[in-house]
């Protein structure tokens, strides 16, 4: 039980990163975009504060840690405006992406950063420098789970989003009607995967490329740790 509540407080604050860097990255790219929503509603910090939502960011993921399921969760979205945005259809695509692209680069940094310090370790990692090497694995790991989760193509996610951006303008406003149930859609989703491990969306569609880029950045962090 120790074991499982230390990896939960590992993987709460990686998560927490994590989520709020995907939302800082939305908020800086509407801004340089034209949309200074953001930007005037304070929501351009760091501070997890100003992000955090108790029940996406917090207690989902805990119990999802807690209890062995694929961890993820959200924030409070950042505030972006379609219409104030300079190009408000390719604007929108832009500003959707730069969230999962965020986590992808948060990645890759920390890809790097496993390969610097596991090239100066020559015994097997123990006590705290094992459970350091523990959560930089798992932060990659989230970070891609975040990116590609949220490339999913169901509102409210930023796929959602691109999509809409390149369906022709009547398939899009169509598409765009789903965004009311969204919410729905995301706690029907987080409800089959708690119910049924290994039948969701999640298993079939998100993991298997997690795991594939997951791949790719530990052969870098080997690379890094070879050089």
């Amino acid at each position: 039980m120790t074991d499982t509540l230390i990896l939960a407080a590992i993987l709460i604050p990686c998560l927490i990163v994590a989520i709020v860097f995907h939302e800082v990255a939305h908020g800086w790219t509407a801004l340089a975009l034209g949309d200074p929503t953001a930007k005037e509603q304070r929501r351009l910090s760091l501070n997890p504060i100003r992000h955090v939502d108790p029940v996406g960011t917090v207690i989902v993921p805990g119990a999802l840690a807690l209890f062995g399921g694929p961890v993820f969760g959200w924030a409070k979205p950042v505030p972006v405006r379609q219409n104030r945005l300079d190009n408000p259809r390719y604007g929108m695509m832009a500003v959707a992406a730069a969230g999962p692209a965020s986590n992808l680069v948060m990645a890759l940094i920390a890809a790097i950063a496993l390969g610097l310090i596991a090239g100066t370790i020559t015994a097997a990692p123990t006590g705290v420098l094992a459970w350091v090497l523990t959560g930089i694995n798992y932060f990659i790991v989230i970070n891609i789970f975040l990116a590609l989760f949220n490339l999913l193509p169901i509102p409210p996610f930023d796929g959602s989003h691109i999509v809409q951006g390149l369906l022709p303008r009547s398939m899009a406003a169509q598409y765009a009607k789903l965004q009311q149930v969204g919410m729905f859609l995301l706690i029907a989703l987080i409800a089959i995967t708690w119910a049924f491990p290994g039948s969701g969306i999640i298993e079939h569609v998100v993991l298997p490329p997690v795991e594939w880029l997951r791949e790719k950045y530990l052969a870098l962090a080997l690379w890094v740790a070879g050089g």
